[in-house]
């Protein structure tokens, strides 16, 4: 099972601050962990939202916004994407994270499998797991 874990943005990660070398360091450290447990395999932080950009799709139209956007409780800081057997194994991991104050929501990512009711030819799915191997080799 695949779950992106979404680090909530507060109004020093909007704010550009960057975590003190203690922090990076205890992060560093648990990242080494779920590397090594074959759990990570994705993690970033984000720049602010002043840097960013949202695209919305109304109908035909396109709008584009730029940041800062308001709530910063309900914006993303950072991420990472894990492999782990359950739900439950995702949450003791991330109750080892070295955070002292912060909100952190994991939700499990779609799988080929649960796409097959709308999908009962396989096609859509073959072309998915064709798409995913170019990814996989063009990393290497």
């Amino acid at each position: 099972m695949r779950f992106m874990v979404i680090v909530k943005a507060n109004k020093d990660s909007e704010a550009g601050v960057l975590p003190d070398e203690k922090m990076l360091n205890a992060m560093g450290k648990f990242n080494e962990e779920l590397v090594k447990a074959g759990v990570m395999l994705a993690g970033e932080g984000l720049q602010p939202s002043s840097k960013g950009t949202r695209i919305r799709f109304s109908g035909g139209k396109r709008t584009v916004i730029d940041g800062p956007f308001a709530e910063s409780k309900e914006l993303v800081a950072g991420f990472w994407l894990w492999q782990v057997k359950s739900k439950a194994e995702a949450i003791e991991w991330l109750k080892r994270a070295p955070f002292e104050d912060a909100e952190v929501e994991i939700r499990q990512l779609f799988g080929t499998a649960d796409v097959a009711p709308s999908d009962p030819s396989g096609e859509v799915r073959k072309k998915e797991g064709d798409l995913r191997k170019k990814i996989e080799s063009q990393r290497r």
